[in-house]
């Protein structure tokens, strides 16, 4: 893991191995990764990168495996996780610090891909912000997914932690959503600008709240989960690129986004404590 922190915000561990994603976030110096209070869902790749604070999901796929056209499964989550990130820069622009990196993915059905990858931190706001472009560098078309899990130890939060933005009815609802030990939605979050989502207030790191942003051009849905199943005890906040529901009723719908190659999709996220 590479730590990176500014003069404001909190303190990321990112993580060279699998995608420069995030470990560790560490704030009022409590880490909301869930660690292993996570489901196992019997792929060592998918639980390494869940046990941390932020995945990258896709591009080829993205939820539960699916059949792949010709045999063999689309993994869990796509082919992203466990590649390794290359072309590492640190630099300081003013008061900001960044952090890129570049992502060479073989895809599960052979197709080439790069993610190219910018952390910032503002130096005013202490925000985090995340720039993706995902490319692709082969010969052949193929439709292109994306979500960012954000998955967060739950255990860090009480009655009062709520659940608040415009894309939820109602404009919100308690963390622990649903009944029993699991719950899921998926919602339409905009097809322009920018989403805004609030998570808190979480009483472990001074009652702050987080503070979630992110593209709707290409991540137009909010889908959210959590999993309270003993030893999971985990709440994540996942910005989407397509609806639930199964890759074949999404490519019959006309859903699918083909990438062409040498062209590019951008993504955004952005999260501070408020």
């Amino acid at each position: 893991m590479i730590y990176f922190q500014g003069s404001k915000g909190p303190k990321l561990a990112l993580d060279p191995s699998s995608v420069f994603d995030i470990g560790a976030c560490i704030v009022e110096g409590v880490d909301l990764a869930p660690g292993r209070a996570i489901p196992d869902d019997g792929d060592p790749r998918i639980d390494h990168s869940l046990e941390g604070f932020l995945f990258t999901c896709g591009p080829d796929h993205i939820r539960h495996p699916a059949a792949m056209t010709g045999g063999g499964l689309y993994p869990l989550h796509g082919s992203a996780s466990g590649h390794a990130a290359e072309a590492l820069t640190f630099v300081a622009e003013g008061e900001d610090i960044t952090a890129s990196a570049l992502i060479p993915l073989r895809l599960a059905g052979g197709e080439l891909a790069e993610l190219r990858r910018q952390w910032r931190i503002k130096g005013e706001s202490g925000e985090v912000q995340l720039s993706d472009e995902i490319v692709n560098t082969g010969d052949t078309a193929f439709p292109v997914f994306h979500m960012y899990h954000m998955n967060l130890g739950a255990r860090h939060f009480d009655a009062g932690t709520r659940i608040e933005g415009a894309m939820i009815e109602g404009g919100g609802l308690p963390w622990a959503f649903g009944e029993g030990e699991r719950g899921l939605f998926c919602v339409p979050a905009g097809h322009g600008g920018w989403a805004e989502l609030r998570l808190g207030p979480i009483a472990a790191i001074g009652a702050k709240t987080l503070k979630v942003r992110f593209r709707t051009d290409t991540l137009p849905h909010l889908q959210i989960w959590r999993n309270q199943a003993a030893p999971a005890h985990v709440l994540g906040i996942e910005p989407v690129s397509h609806r639930l529901a199964d890759r074949g009723d999404l490519d019959a719908a006309g859903e699918f986004y083909q990438l062409e190659p040498g062209a590019g999709r951008h993504y955004g996220l952005a999260f501070s404590f408020v």
